[in-house]
């Protein structure tokens, strides 16, 4: 359940990212207009790095330490990588 949660929430900043990284990447898009954006590019990213590293920082200290058994040690470790893979 919490790498679900957690997944949800990465997932939504990562397409929010996509988006404004794609709408600031266009041919034509005026320097207004990428201004606009880079604020909200610049907070999407610190929400993502700030959800990477609450998760990050659970397992490492807490999840994959007290893990009972090696197929709950492995689903740790995956998930790790995954979060590594986001920043």
């Amino acid at each position: 359940v919490l790498s679900v949660a957690y997944k949800h929430s990465v997932g939504a900043r990562r397409q929010a990212w996509r988006a404004v990284n794609l709408l600031s990447s266009r041919d034509g898009v005026s320097p207004s207009v990428t201004e606009t954006i880079k604020p909200y590019h610049l907070k999407i990213e610190k929400e993502l790095n700030d959800t990477c590293d609450d998760v990050l920082k659970l397992l490492q200290e807490h999840l994959i330490p007290q893990a009972s058994d090696s197929e709950a040690k492995v689903f740790y470790l995956k998930m790790k990588g995954d979060y590594y893979r986001y920043l």
